[in-house]
């Protein structure tokens, strides 16, 4: 019990960001996502095409 107590008391000093800070942190996450996922897939296309090139 004294554990909760504590964790809660701690949450109470937490700030916490505002709706427009959030919304932009999450969108920042989303295009980095979406771009490394692109990213990696041309990455992995390009390579993949140079080693079949290769092997013809």
């Amino acid at each position: 019990m004294n554990f909760l107590r504590d964790v809660w008391k701690e949450l109470k000093k937490t700030s916490w960001p505002k709706r427009q800070e959030l919304t932009k942190y999450t969108l920042t996450v989303i295009g980095t996502v979406i771009f490394m996922g692109v990213f990696i897939f041309g990455v992995d296309s390009g390579i993949n095409a140079l080693i079949n090139w290769l092997i013809k």
